[in-house]
């Protein structure tokens, strides 16, 4: 079936400008847009399909090192020991494979799918709500796991997961998982908070003052599963059984929560350091947010915590994927493999405040320590809704697309 172009509607967005709009503030709200609508332009039949865009062979076998590899990288993913030298499982691959390590690091899945989309690079940390429109368009190909020895050591539930096997075929290497949590100040909170309501809801907070415009909300469209997730629970008459597939009555009720929720934010972040740096200075008790910005701010000495509230959480099962058109392919498949050591893979759980796809890797790591991936939510596998790209044909018969949950959400963000 050919897949129609975006009307042109589909990415004009009114802004309504007020007086509290800094500067900075409108630059990165025009750069959103910007980047939306390129994403908007250039992944909505991705959105929508099924099946791989575009036929390739794997890898037959591996030749010598072309010297380098660059890897598009969610932030705290790919240390060298340059914030702490304890952190560091980049100098060793290099060392023994003369491959040079180049990253890029994303702050969303639309920002590495367009890096994808614009090519140069060999690897991408891609987590669900990526993977699939990028096997769907055809820039990242199938792997060949003879070439990857460690592969048999991967977890089992994610070995043939949904997010990067197609038809049978694997497009790439589960890296790390974990869930969304809640994020909370524990000055504010004496107690942890029990619902998702204390961002979605205006209400007084335990310290007796409004949450309003002390909360955040994640600056990516597939934050609407996080809200289809919470109505599951509190407006059980809409049927929502599938966060990432919703009927048009299911995805109407979530866009009007997070418009609603609008009200509440006092910013959508999608850089992890920048909200660490909120909760230490701008005032906010309450988001959804990684491990990874609770273990920095903990390090720091700030006080919160974190909880996966009643209604359960969204979370990313992340896949390292291979470019169509990887210019360094034999450095990538060593890299792959260097990934799945189950040093490495508990090194990066113990800095990022992720699960290792390798289980071995939650033993005898003195970095992660006995009890880290417990710690980490190993054992909330089964509560977690993992992202993954929402598409037309869906299990139900006919769901919103992806490209109507971005054009949607950028619309909400703008205040529309």
């Amino acid at each position: 079936m050919p897949c129609n172009p975006l009307p042109p509607q589909a990415i004009v967005i009114r802004l309504q400008f007020q007086p509290r709009f800094s500067l900075a503030r409108i630059k990165r709200l025009f750069s959103a847009i910007f980047l939306s609508a390129i994403l908007l332009l250039t992944t909505s039949c991705a959105a929508t399909a099924t099946t791989p865009g575009a036929a390739t062979e794997p890898l037959a076998e591996l030749g010598d090192s072309e010297g380098e590899v660059s890897i598009v990288a969610w932030p705290g993913y790919i240390e060298r020991g340059e914030t702490d030298s304890a952190y560091d499982w980049v100098t060793q691959y290099e060392q023994e494979t003369s491959c040079k390590v180049n990253i890029k690091t994303a702050a969303t899945s639309d920002e590495m799918v367009a890096l994808m989309n614009q090519g140069g690079f060999d690897l991408v940390t891609a987590s669900g709500d990526a993977s699939l429109r990028l096997v769907a368009g055809g820039k990242v190909q199938p792997i060949n796991t003879d070439l990857i020895p460690s592969w048999e050591s991967i977890d089992p539930r994610l070995q043939n997961a949904l997010w990067h096997t197609v038809n049978g075929q694997h497009y790439g290497v589960p890296y790390q998982w974990g869930s969304n949590v809640l994020l909370y100040n524990t000055e504010t909170f004496e107690t942890a908070p029990t619902s998702w309501n204390v961002v979605f809801e205006e209400q007084t907070l335990p310290d007796g003052r409004s949450n309003k415009g002390r909360v955040q909300a994640y600056d990516g469209a597939i934050y609407i599963a996080d809200a289809a997730l919470y109505l599951k629970e509190h407006q059980p008459e809409l049927g929502i059984d599938d966060p990432y597939e919703l009927n048009r009555e299911q995805f109407d009720a979530a866009v009007a929560l997070l418009k609603q929720q609008r009200q509440l934010v006092s910013r959508y972040w999608h850089d992890a350091n920048v909200q660490v740096d909120d909760f230490t200075n701008e005032g906010v008790v309450a988001s959804s947010a990684w491990p990874f910005q609770v273990n920095l701010l903990k390090a720091n000495n700030q006080p919160v915590d974190s909880v996966i509230p009643a209604e359960g959480a969204t979370g990313w099962a992340d896949t390292t994927m291979l470019h169509v058109n990887a210019p360094h392919p034999n450095c990538a498949y060593l890299w792959m493999e260097h990934s799945l050591s189950p040093k490495v893979q508990g090194d990066v759980a113990a800095w990022f405040g992720s699960v290792p796809t390798v289980p071995a890797a939650c033993e005898s790591n003195e970095l992660l320590g006995a009890d880290g991936c417990k710690t980490n939510g190993a054992e909330n596998f089964e509560k977690i809704r993992f992202w993954r790209t929402p598409v037309a044909a869906c299990g139900k018969g006919e769901c919103v697309p992806y490209s109507e949950w971005s054009s949607n959400y950028l619309a909400i963000i703008g205040g529309q």
